[in-house]
């Protein structure tokens, strides 16, 4: 067959990576035809030789050319499906995966989690080509560095849809999956409304009384974004149960930090219906955050405890002894459940005696010590304020709307994928090249052309600059204590009910 024949190019590609050998080659062919639903002499280009491709290169003509002669569509399939199904050539069995993971382990934690990950990379499991598409920067701000990303890569969810799903179950039909990060996505085909997993694995693993998966997210936010999803499927939750498998998966992986989303719609994630937690190999801004308010616990001291400098309300709690750590956030959180401060908004029920208070936990292991955030969260609404009192407020909406979750917590904005070209529409009207914007963007973008001379050379810094400015209001709108004099005050009163 010709060189440039596709097909073969891709097989070589299987070949090379795994522990398929040239014995198996036809095999392959045929596999991989099987999927593509073609003859191999369909499958040639004649405009560069293909040894000049890369995996995903070949995997894009591939597809093309499936999708031209319309085969997918012939099949009810899409091209996710038909992408992710010569992908998974590149990955093991689930069995194999699993016994190599737990090998690698007993050389260290790294290890393993190094083979999983650059494993998930290599099969297009993780989207590292559209990861590569956000828009990421940093802003130093009062409270540190924060990051910036617009998120081009994964839509982001509608704040209202999120809560209406966990309670939603329709009579007509079971979904199965049952879940996005159900156990039974692993080598799940896909189909047209749900996105292929034949080429995903999950790594079981045993935290407090129960079976957990580990996985990776395929549009990671960040260094290795892991997933720990629960076997049994049931609604978020926040508690020293969870709290107690949190510092166990850091003491499994010590390189790794984790959390938990809040457990209730306003201030909770995406996915409110099944129980995770979210971890990785990367320190995000609060991870750099300092104690700036000295907490002191009676009965039991830490070895160090207090508020950070933050623009959300977090404790942060530091000691080698995990006993003593979750004794003292058993406190901190029921302490808070029940928490009420009038002159702030601050309630913990409402008349219906619906809970309204929660905390978004994290948990690392660094130099040798423990170290649990405790982020204060309260999901009220007022007429004021109808998408939430502590969520971001209309005025900084035109940037940011969604739920403010666990990695923006930690001072990650994943922005939604409209600013690329809306910003980039301020930009033009800033520079005089058209004469308007977006309504919702007008008044920030009249104050930017009064406050600064901008030019050709800074108007993208200034507008950068400004939405990280912007984020860092949207999470002091999210905080119960404000960094002004009313909130010092009502902190001061919520640690004496600590101490």
């Amino acid at each position: 067959m010709d060189k440039n024949n596709l097909v073969i190019a891709f097989v070589k590609k299987i070949i090379k990576a795994t522990d398929y050998t040239d014995d198996d080659g036809i095999y392959l062919i045929n596999q991989a035809m099987g999927i593509l639903g073609e003859s191999t002499d369909t499958y040639f280009i004649s405009e560069r030789p293909v040894d000049e491709l890369s995996t995903l290169q070949l995997l894009d003509q591939l597809i093309q050319i499936a999708v031209s002669r319309g085969t997918l569509a012939r099949r009810h399939m899409n091209e996710d499906m038909a992408g992710a199904q010569l992908m998974n050539f590149f990955v093991p069995r689930p069995s194999k995966v699993r016994q190599v993971f737990w090998f690698n382990y007993q050389k260290s934690p790294r290890h393993a989690t190094d083979y999983f990950f650059d494993l998930s990379k290599r099969s297009n499991y993780i989207k590292t080509r559209e990861i590569s598409q956000n828009i990421s920067y940093p802003v130093v701000t009062n409270y540190g560095t924060l990051q910036i990303t617009i998120n081009l890569s994964k839509p982001e969810k509608d704040p209202k849809l999120i809560a209406q799903a966990i309670t939603h179950r329709t009579n007509q039909e079971v979904q199965y999956p049952v879940s996005p990060l159900a156990k039974e996505n692993e080598g799940y085909w896909g189909r047209l409304d749900y996105a292929s997993r034949i080429n995903h694995r999950v790594i079981p693993l045993s935290l407090g009384d129960e079976t957990w998966y580990f996985q990776y997210s395929p549009y990671a936010y960040f260094n290795e974004h892991a997933i720990v999803l629960s076997e049994t499927i049931r609604p978020m939750h926040v508690d020293v149960q969870n709290l107690a498998r949190l510092l166990e998966f850091v003491t499994k992986f010590p390189d790794y930090f984790i959390g938990s989303n809040a457990d209730l719609p306003i201030v909770g994630g995406s996915i409110l219906s099944h129980d995770h937690f979210q971890a990785g190999r990367y320190d995000l801004p609060m991870a750099q955050a300092v104690i700036k308010q000295p907490v002191h616990f009676v009965n039991t001291q830490l070895s160090e405890a207090g508020f950070l400098n933050w623009p959300m309300t977090a404790l942060r709690l530091i000691d080698s002894d995990c006993d003593k750590l979750l004794t003292v956030a058993t406190r901190v959180m029921t302490t808070w459940q029940n928490y009420d401060d009038v002159d702030l908004s601050i309630k913990a029920y409402d008349k219906a005696g619906q809970r309204h208070h929660t905390v978004t936990p994290i948990v690392r292991f660094r130099h040798q010590k423990y170290e649990i955030d405790l982020v204060l969260r309260d999901n009220n609404v007022s007429e004021e304020f109808p998408d939430g009192i502590f969520h971001p407020h209309p005025d900084v909406q035109h940037i940011k709307k969604e739920n403010i979750g666990l990695i923006e917590v930690m001072g990650l904005a994943i922005l939604p994928p409209r600013l690329k070209k809306e910003l980039a529409d301020v930009e033009a009207y800033l520079l005089g090249r058209i004469k308007s914007v977006d309504p919702k963007h007008q008044l920030w973008a009249d104050q930017l052309r009064q406050q600064y001379t901008i030019t050709s050379a800074n108007v993208t810094n200034i507008v950068q600059q400004s939405v990280g400015h912007i984020f860092e209001r949207v999470l002091e709108d999210a905080g119960v204590f404000k960094n002004d004099t009313g909130g010092k005050a009502g902190l001061q009163r919520f640690i004496q009910k600590l101490e």
